[in-house]
């Protein structure tokens, strides 16, 4: 049972670790386009978002799974 309290514990701190980060790379991509750059460098601009949002996801993954603490199950 603390298994699965932990695993969805876990699941929804990334859930929410990974709104956060979706909502910052929207402000970047925001922020990108409405400094100039050109609408012609737009794919490598995702491609690099994407990136850079699936590195940090899987860098959540690792430290949530590696140091969430105990739940005492009473």
């Amino acid at each position: 049972m603390e298994v699965l309290i932990r695993t969805v514990a876990i699941l929804v701190e990334l859930l929410i670790l990974a709104l956060v980060i979706g909502a910052l790379l929207t402000g970047v991509w925001l922020t990108v386009f409405d400094l100039g750059l050109g609408a012609k460098y737009r794919k490598i601009v995702a491609m690099a978002l994407v990136l850079v949002g699936g590195m940090v996801v899987i860098f959540f993954i690792a430290h949530l799974t590696l140091f969430y603490p105990t739940i005492p199950v009473p």
